[in-house]
């Protein structure tokens, strides 16, 4: 078995019109050669990714789920845009090939919503599991994650003033806008069977601190969403799914990071949540992957739980906003099936981190 990430079947449900695509990408690309091969990543749960594949050249596809979704939710020409401005600022982004902007090309309808192609990143994609062939040892495993967590730092780094990239986002008041942005999300999601939140959406709102600084954020950062070097498994070159990116606050950023962070002493349930390989011996802990970010970024912090909150609470929301796609009948798609328990599960690690912060400040 090979290390390289690689895509499966496609889904029933998330066809794409093979022979329409074939025609439109051999007009754009004249020397394709042979039949046009279509696979899918099938990992993600937001928007869809595709492996595009001719004799003598591959590309990733881009397009937003099917279904009914919120219209201004899954902009494509939006996180193609953001990818070519960052990309002579920070270059392990994908180069963008096509983008395919559906109302502006009606004439030439390929499918029915916005999408884009780029180039593929040939390597590893450390998901739930590192690959079996791949065996690392304790001091090469603490490697790779520092060595992804300074992508990240790196990113936070960027001076997007120089880079012309002040227009990304709308800056200062970053905390505020996120909190009551995805407070109101969760309640526009929420289901009669879904937890309700409602003291975690209070706390976030009495906490808010001032945005500690303004910076590039990527908002999905996850080692699920890194490639790795076949050749030396300890090197990132590439960094996916820039589909959330904007300017913001650095630890939001890192607070929706760690709310993916599992480690290897957490119980059962959030083990069975756990989508990147933070488990293995050598991986940092949550409170050191802090220190380290906070040391590296010469930052301080008195009350991170609130990040940390921030960060639950807001995976909670969009895993909810996924469920209540299901409940509705929208999507058939059986993975959100299960996930207003994770909705519900989420809720309880938020209220703990709230109980334990409090006794240590003594409210």
């Amino acid at each position: 078995m090979s290390l390289i990430d690689t895509p499966k079947e496609i889904r029933a449900g998330e066809e794409l019109d093979s022979h329409t695509l074939d025609g439109y990408l051999k007009q754009l690309f004249p020397d394709l050669q042979g039949e046009i091969s279509i696979k899918q990543f099938p990992d993600g749960a937001s928007n869809l990714t595709y492996l595009i594949a001719y004799k003598n050249r591959e590309f990733i596809l881009r397009r937003p789920p099917f279904g009914k979704i919120a219209k201004s939710a899954h902009n494509m020409i939006r996180e193609a845009k953001v990818m070519q401005a960052l990309k002579p600022v920070y270059s392990d982004i994908p180069k963008i090939t096509v983008l395919h902007e559906a109302e502006q090309q009606a004439q030439q309808k390929v499918m029915d919503c916005d999408f884009y192609l780029m180039e593929r990143l040939v390597g590893i994609i450390p998901r739930k599991n590192l690959p079996k062939e791949l065996s690392l040892n304790k001091m090469q495993t603490r490697c790779l994650c520092t060595n992804v967590l300074d992508k990240l730092i790196a990113l936070h780094q960027v001076d997007y003033k120089k880079a012309g990239l002040a227009d990304l986002g709308k800056g200062a008041g970053y905390v505020k806008r996120q909190i009551d942005s995805w407070s109101k999300r969760y309640k526009q999601a929420i289901t009669e069977d879904a937890a309700s939140f409602e003291k975690v959406m209070a706390w976030l709102e009495y906490h808010m601190p001032e945005d500690v600084a303004t910076c590039i954020i990527h908002n999905d950062f996850r080692f699920d969403n890194v490639v790795l070097n076949s050749e030396n498994p300890l090197e990132v070159i590439g960094v996916l799914d820039w589909e959330m990116a904007t300017l913001g606050d650095p630890l939001m950023d890192l607070g929706n990071s760690l709310a993916y962070w599992v480690q290897a002493d957490d119980d059962d349930f959030f083990q069975a949540l756990r989508r990147q390989p933070t488990h293995l011996d050598g991986m940092l802990t949550r409170h050191e992957v802090i220190d380290y970010y906070l040391d590296k970024m010469g930052l301080s912090c008195s009350n991170f739980a609130f990040y940390q909150v921030y960060g639950l609470f807001r995976l909670a929301a969009i895993v909810q906003q996924l469920y209540y796609r299901y409940f509705h009948g929208q999507t058939k798609d059986q993975r959100f099936a299960d996930f207003v328990n994770a909705g519900k599960y989420l809720e309880k690690r938020c209220l703990a981190l709230i109980v334990k912060y409090e006794q240590q400040v003594g409210s």
